[in-house]
């Protein structure tokens, strides 16, 4: 079982599902929609997905015609994102709160990526924010 929740709280959700299998989307849409170089997703089938706490507290955006960008409206989380005409919703990993381990990642729409953020650059690690600052 997946659950997950936005900001605030306000919103929760569960999913009877793995999430086994991560997509990162770094294309343009996605970047501005989440303020960073990438988002990341999980599919799950919209049969095993239910809101358990606050879905009168959802709005959402037509980012592309026929995807609905689902988020919070107090908080500003986006939770998921939904085509009508699919038989998943898609996870927005921020928001999950369950741990997962997935078999396989892809990173998307590389063509699109910021210019700022390099896959390959290895910079330091902290366990916490920044000490001493």
């Amino acid at each position: 079982m997946l659950e997950g929740t936005c900001l605030c709280g306000a919103v929760a959700y569960q999913a009877d599902a793995e999430a086994t299998q991560i997509i990162h989307c770094h294309c343009h849409t996605c970047r501005k929609a989440h303020g960073s170089a990438f988002s990341s997703i999980a599919a799950v089938p919209r049969d095993a997905f239910r809101w358990t706490r606050g879905e009168d507290g959802l709005t959402a955006y037509e980012s592309s015609p026929g995807k609905l960008r689902r988020f919070c409206r107090t908080c500003g989380s986006q939770i998921v994102a939904e085509r009508a005409d699919s038989g998943s919703v898609m996870l927005r990993l921020g928001c999950l709160d369950s741990p997962i381990r997935p078999d396989r990642q892809w990173h998307i729409w590389r063509s699109d990526a910021s210019a700022w953020y390099d896959l390959d650059a290895h910079w330091p690690e902290l366990p916490e924010g920044m000490v001493g600052r």
